[in-house]
């Protein structure tokens, strides 16, 4: 049975709590555990999904490698054995869910790439024909595919409140001018690269969301790269424009929610036990498909 980490704990030292990090500031770095928490529609659940963490920062670094030839991450290891002390003396906490990278200034937009017309881009399109800004063509049906992907940033707020869909002029007035375009074209890059490469392994990323951070007058990507929880992956034999896709992520809990009325805006609830399995079962395979590799953090 695999033992599930809601909140890393590491006697000596005290670490700021978001939706599921656990970071802890080594003043030059930082060292961020993904526990097994899971929100959705920005509400904490009381319960967290057996080996998430574990899975959420394996894939980001697959995806860190994967992309170093184009862009510099903030990664510097992932094994607790270089971690500083008293990190290093925790394996059984932090094995296969914490990384040790370079600390940065925060570029304050969510940068979220979309290749295909689902979540919020569709609402919006089928009010206006438009997504952030983007004038798309019309006759478009639900989870189609874009022409291109289109760059659609948002703002970041704090922990309980809903991020905002921005155009790409009020991206600039929050981060400036150079550095919008430069999120905006490398983040359109890394897509690209990203969906040629998940496609021929069998899904589709219709969408995800990279997070920029500036060090040394060099802006790197930081946070996490092309997982479940910032992305959506859909099994591409499944794929069929016009309806909502299964997909590789939390839609398990964000249906159940649904189907319970849950108030998105109040207190997270305990999951029952098949909806945690389940979603479970979905990362993993997702982890699996994508990196080729066999997953084998199971206890």
């Amino acid at each position: 049975m695999a033992e599930i980490i809601l909140q890393t704990s590491i006697p000596g030292t005290n670490a700021k709590h978001g939706k599921v990090r656990d970071i802890y500031d080594l003043e030059d770095r930082l060292l961020i555990a993904a526990s097994d928490r899971i929100s959705a529609f920005d509400v904490i659940m009381t319960n967290g999904i057996p080996y998430k963490g574990i899975v959420l920062t394996q894939i980001s670094k697959f995806w860190f490698d994967f992309l170093s030839d184009i862009v510099e991450s903030h990664l510097i290891s992932d094994n607790v054995k270089d971690f500083p002390k008293p990190f290093c003396d925790y394996p059984k906490q932090l094995t296969g869910r914490s990384m040790l990278v370079k600390k940065t200034k925060v570029l304050p937009v969510e940068c979220v790439v979309r290749g295909y017309l689902a979540g919020s881009g569709w609402k919006e399109y089928q009010q206006s024909r438009t997504v952030c800004g983007h004038t798309l063509p019309a006759g478009l049906k639900q989870c189609a595919k874009l022409p291109e992907p289109i760059f659609t940033p948002a703002t970041k707020e704090e922990l309980g409140a809903h991020d905002e869909n921005i155009d790409f002029d009020r991206c600039v007035k929050i981060i400036g001018e150079k550095n919008a375009e430069y999120v905006r074209d490398k983040s359109i890059e890394i897509f690209k690269k990203a969906s040629a490469y998940a496609e021929k392994r069998g899904i589709i990323l219709a969408d995800t969301k990279f997070e920029w951070g500036q060090i040394d007058n060099k802006v790197i990507l930081i946070d996490e790269a092309l997982t479940p929880d910032s992305s959506r992956f859909w099994p591409a034999d499944k794929y069929q424009p016009g309806r909502d896709q299964e997909s590789y992520d939390k839609q398990f809990v964000r249906n159940y929610l649904e189907s319970i009325n849950f108030d998105k805006s109040g207190k997270g609830i305990k999951l029952p036990q098949d909806v945690c399995e389940k979603t479970s079962a979905k990362y993993i395979e997702a982890y699996e498909k994508l990196t080729d590799k066999k997953f084998s953090f199971k206890s």
